[in-house]
């Protein structure tokens, strides 16, 4: 199983549209995609292509999630998802 943790950049934190920008992304693989705030039991991971599991998170900036994909292509999957969640949405 592939994992990385990311630091969430965007200003409001993962709501409204940096959520819906990363839920569109995560469900464009044909993977089994979750989230989780670090520290948080995997089991408790959730489906990183629902807007209302990311936002339910309350991952604010500066906060650290761990993501976690099995699979051909999760590798790569993550790294692309830790690219957007990297990235300030909304400062553009």
């Amino acid at each position: 199983m592939a994992e990385r943790t990311a630091t969430i950049a965007s200003s409001v934190g993962l709501h409204a549209r940096p959520a819906a920008i990363f839920a569109e992304a995560a469900g464009e693989y044909d993977l089994e995609i979750t989230i989780a705030a670090e520290g948080e039991p995997e089991d408790e991971a959730m489906d990183a292509s629902s807007v209302l599991s990311l936002m339910s998170l309350g991952a604010g900036q500066g906060d650290k999630v761990v993501l976690r994909a099995e699979g051909e292509g999760a590798e790569a999957a993550l790294e692309h998802l830790v690219g957007i969640l990297e990235t300030d949405h909304d400062a553009e």
